[in-house]
């Protein structure tokens, strides 16, 4: 799944061929040649489904039809290029509409947690690496709702982190002194 940026009908081609599903955010004003145009329910969001070929003829035009859904969200419209010719023209609306949701999460999780990149790469390292940020993030809006009555805040944040490395060494120092009284 992908975003306007990424819009390149070679590439669109080359995944068909290689039997890959994609969908693709597509800019409104990209040439196609309509093939076939499929009937839409008056008054849902969906205003346009066909298939087409994307591109203007013998330039960058697509060699394979690709299927093509228009879709509105208040005023602004989506056109999302697919092969997915199982599902409903709603379904495809539906599933672009979660690749924002998704967005919007991994947003929220940058900025209230301070992770620019996911260290892990494989699914189960990527779940773990997320549920631990989400329990961490939990963890400390209850601390400063319980002991500061407030949000969590990137200041409140920061005087955790020196408090808890202050105590760290404070301990650490203790346990060194322990054990060398020990071993004397």
């Amino acid at each position: 799944m992908t975003d306007r940026g990424y819009q390149c009908h070679s590439l669109s081609d080359s995944l068909q061929t290689e039997g890959k599903y994609f969908l693709c955010r597509i800019r409104n004003n990209t040439k196609t040649e309509r093939i076939i145009e499929y009937d839409v329910k008056p008054g849902g969001c969906v205003f346009y489904d066909a298939v087409v070929l994307l591109g203007t003829p013998g330039v960058n035009q697509t060699g394979t039809p690709v299927r093509l859904v228009g879709y509105r969200v208040g005023n602004t419209e989506y056109l999302i290029a697919t092969n997915r010719h199982d599902l409903t023209a709603e379904q495809i609306a539906f599933i672009y509409k979660l690749r924002w949701d998704i967005e919007k999460f991994f947003q929220w999780w940058k900025k209230n947690l301070s992770v620019y990149h996911l260290i892990a790469r494989s699914e189960y390292g990527v779940m773990v690496q997320l549920l631990a940020g989400l329990i961490t993030y939990l963890l400390m809006a209850i601390y400063c709702r319980k002991h500061h009555n407030e949000t969590v805040s990137v200041v409140r944040l920061r005087q955790i982190r020196i408090s808890m490395r202050n105590e760290l060494r404070t301990s650490s120092c203790e346990i060194i002194d322990l054990l060398q009284n020990t071993l004397d």
